[in-house]
């Protein structure tokens, strides 16, 4: 199953400091990558956190970024002053090694293509930089096989889709959340404690596990039937469904709801496969 989310920029309104907020994105960030998560889809909630949709927005996309080239695409910044905090993904692209000798014929990379001297090259982490011929601009990160190895690498450029291993999320920063749903063309579950309890008997009827999957989280104030009030009606392939019955605490936080429905996902697509 092609699995995204969708969460509200006010994610992290109910954090008081740049270390707790960074703290949060963290365990979100890992919690999407524990259970392959495709794209996050930041919506807005009447706009009035900017300055924290730019840091959940940075945040993510910095853990998702392979660890060599980041510092190319993220200067320093006050965003990044606890970026120690946060726990690496370890998905497939960051785990690869930098040591020429252990690189190998058909071996996959992350590549970030830059402009060197008037050329174009890619670095795929192994200190030594790889020319390019391809139109794709300075500045991009693309996909890569190695088509030989040392002691002259050369590479050829693969469609991301074309990567059969987890490859990392995608970030995309959007307008309200209907428009977002509004849009989708897969099928989308809206997660509210006033929702159906779900079970694998009305997923079954729902869903198979070759379509793309839109799970949509509330804010911290407000849940899905209020975000959306009447639109609700209007949105199609959806389903509302109560992943926490007779829950104890008074409400679950985003980060606990996402890696507690992904979670119960994962395990209805087990089951499935």
């Amino acid at each position: 199953m092609n699995l995204s989310i969708a969460i509200p920029d006010s994610t992290l309104q109910d954090e008081s400091t740049l270390l707790h907020k960074t703290k949060k994105v963290s365990i979100i960030a890992r919690s999407c990558a524990i259970f392959k998560v495709n794209q996050i889809f930041i919506y807005k909630d009447k706009g009035e956190n900017r300055n924290d949709s730019i840091l959940l927005s940075t945040l993510l996309k910095y853990l998702e970024t392979p660890q060599y080239f980041r510092k190319q695409l993220f200067p320093k910044s006050q965003l990044l002053n606890y970026a120690g905090v946060l726990q690496p993904l370890n998905i497939p692209n960051h785990l690869v090694t930098s040591n020429k000798k252990l690189i190998q014929k058909d071996d996959l990379r992350d590549g970030l293509i830059i402009n060197h001297k008037g050329k174009k090259f890619v670095d795929i982490g192994i200190n030594r930089l790889v020319p390019y011929f391809g139109k794709v601009k300075p500045g991009t990160r693309i996909a890569v096989k190695i088509i030989k190895a040392q002691p002259e690498f050369t590479i050829k450029e693969i469609p991301r889709e074309d990567v059969r291993d987890y490859w990392g999320y995608k970030v995309k920063e959007r307008g309200n959340l209907f428009s977002i749903l509004s849009a989708w063309s897969g099928k989308i579950i809206l997660t509210s404690k006033k929702g159906k309890v779900f079970t694998t008997h009305n997923m079954e009827k729902f869903v198979n596990t070759h379509d793309s999957m839109l799970l949509v989280f509330g804010t911290t104030n407000k849940g899905i039937h209020e975000i959306l009030g009447e639109n609700i009606k209007k949105i199609q392939n959806s389903r509302i469904y109560n992943f926490f019955p007779n829950q104890s605490t008074q409400t679950v936080r985003l980060e606990e709801a996402i890696l507690g429905v992904l979670s119960i996902i994962n395990s209805y697509n087990h089951t499935k496969s």
